[in-house]
């Protein structure tokens, strides 16, 4: 299993091609085994043939959840729901991602995505939330989540708390785009307003 991943690390679409292959025997040989059918959905995803990948995982939210294969299931709960928020599909989205987080309270992913569905539904308030823990989980370490977080206080005129996470992130990363100017100085500025 781990050869095939190596494979598709490569990015090549004939390694991709043997990855899928032998995905596909392992999956036919056992109907029930998680990590080839996660192996088979990647593989589809990185050939773009999203249909394809989303019937496998399909497969996979309908198994009963077990302990062993936890890291795998979480996996393809959270690759269908960026299936679904491509598409535009967020309250199903938002079910994998809950079902998730019932697993896995730590899962930083899984808040991001659940942020970015309230985000794109204009509720910052409830898109802060998650974005804190997605921010508290990835160690404060992520720039991207904490741009996201300092975005979301600010639309949600928490402007102070905005203005700390932006020292936080631009503490670590001085030249991260945009945080700056799109979020620092408009916070400063409605606080003195």
């Amino acid at each position: 299993m781990l050869e095939n991943y190596v494979l598709m690390a490569t990015k090549s679409k004939t390694n991709i091609e043997k990855a899928l292959s032998s995905f596909m025997e392992m999956a036919t040989s056992e109907r029930e085994n998680i990590g080839a059918l996660l192996g088979v959905a990647t593989a589809y995803m990185m050939m773009k043939q999203t249909p394809r990948a989303r019937n496998q995982l399909k497969r996979i939210v309908r198994m009963n959840w077990v302990a062993p294969d936890a890291e795998e299931y979480e996996k393809s709960w959270l690759l269908l729901a960026d299936v679904y928020i491509q598409s535009g599909k967020y309250d199903m989205a938002t079910e994998l991602l809950k079902k998730c987080l019932q697993h896995n309270k730590s899962c930083c992913k899984a808040y991001e995505y659940m942020g970015f569905i309230m985000e794109k539904e204009q509720s910052y308030k409830d898109a802060s939330t998650n974005y804190e823990h997605a921010w508290k989980f990835s160690n404060k370490s992520s720039p991207t989540i904490g741009y996201k977080l300092a975005f979301n206080y600010m639309k949600a005129r928490r402007y102070v708390d905005a203005i700390d996470i932006c020292h936080l992130v631009l503490a670590d990363n001085p030249n991260y785009p945009r945080m700056r100017k799109d979020i620092l100085d408009k916070a400063r500025n409605s606080l003195r307003a």
